[in-house]
């Protein structure tokens, strides 16, 4: 048997790594600390990341050019061992450890604003003076990027902690992450459960956050998978329900706040915005049309016994600035502006109160 470093390197220029399609001996792949005691045989392969998808496959074929092109009795399979070149990711629960408070920001229903109050809100309590991040988690219909006019935009890397990590697009004094700025806006996602999850899991691992005060998470309406990944994922602080006064919009409502209230899940709800709370026409500044019924958020707050944070008016503008990339928040002096102006004060009460009376909220562990 023919057994040396030099014949070890030529029988695995014969493996070749899926991803540039070069073998894993150009591509110093193999690490300097091979050994050779008798017939054994052990060294480590070198990976970009450590959660890299072709690292079992690789280590499997490394092991059977051995055996093939140098011989079948050498004491090599389980003795290659896997090195990254990056620090792994750190565990769940140490996830974020500069973000202070992490906010959901959900809705029962498709079609109440949510988003809209998630990007307004995130501006309202930047200009305030927190250190916000905002990130759109609703993977199949990324919204973010329009509303803060970044449809083009491509967040840059950056190596920091012996990582590469994604670095948020900064814009109104906000961090923003999207899904949207990944993939063509011309292309529907057709992703599965399992896909749309590791995304979000990116996006929130593997990415430089930094310091923050508030993490405001722009959930998908409804309840899914998405909303168990993120609590899952992150211990968030309290969730916030978008709703508006019409009925079918309220019961949704109802069952997206008995989620959060599940002994599994056991989210503390911060309170419930009422969206499209009324109408008011530029012409008539001081007339209140109730298209679609009156004080039903309120209404459903004090039924669940939950605060009640604030009603946006349905104006124009409001449309209009989120088509255009600047929200009406960037306006306090409007009447929409003041009220997400008050929002954002009414958030940073509740979040306090929250803090100072109840337990930090646990992250969900699986399967428990």
């Amino acid at each position: 048997m023919n057994l040396s470093e030099k014949t070890i390197l030529q029988a695995l220029e014969n493996v070749r790594y899926p991803g540039t399609g070069k073998n894993i001996v150009e591509s110093a792949m193999i690490a300097d600390n091979m050994r050779i005691e008798g017939n054994q045989v052990s060294f480590s392969i070198i990976f970009e990341k450590a959660n890299d998808p072709f690292a079992r496959s690789l280590i499997k074929a490394a092991e059977t050019a051995i055996l093939t092109y140098i011989d079948p009795n050498i004491d090599v399979k389980g003795r290659i061992t896997m090195q990254s070149r990056q620090a792994p990711r750190p565990e769940l629960d140490k996830l974020l450890p500069q973000v202070r408070n992490i906010i959901a920001v959900a809705s029962g229903k498709g079609g109440v604003g949510k988003s809209t109050v998630s990007a307004n809100l995130a501006i309202a309590l930047a200009q305030a003076g927190y250190k916000v991040g905002l990130l759109d988690a609703d993977i199949y219909g990324p919204s973010m990027p329009k509303m803060f006019a970044e449809e083009n935009a491509r967040p840059e890397m950056a190596h920091i902690g012996g990582r590469d990590l994604m670095v948020p697009i900064e814009k109104y004094g906000v961090k923003l992450l999207s899904i949207g700025f990944f993939v063509d806006t011309d292309s529907a996602l057709i992703w599965r459960g399992t896909m749309a999850s590791t995304a979000l899991r990116q996006l929130i691992a593997d990415a430089d956050w930094g310091e923050l005060d508030y993490f405001i998470l722009d959930m998908p309406p409804g309840t899914g998978d998405i909303h168990l990944t993120l609590v899952q994922t992150l211990a968030v602080t309290g969730a916030i329900m978008v709703t508006t006064p019409q009925e079918v919009a309220l019961a949704d409502a109802r069952r997206g706040i008995k989620l959060f209230r599940t002994d599994k899940v056991n989210v503390p709800i911060l309170g419930l915005v009422e969206n499209m709370a009324w109408f008011t026409p530029a012409e008539l500044p001081d007339h209140r049309y109730y298209i679609f019924g009156k004080d039903g958020g309120k209404h459903l707050a004090e039924d669940l016994q939950i605060p009640f944070l604030g009603e946006i008016p349905i104006v124009q503008s409001i449309c209009e600035g989120s088509d255009r990339g600047q929200p009406v928040a960037l306006r306090p002096d409007t009447i929409t502006g003041e009220a997400f102006r008050l929002l954002a004060q009414n958030v940073v009460d509740r979040v306090n109160d929250r803090n100072a009376h109840q337990n930090a909220t646990a992250r969900v562990k699986v399967g428990k």
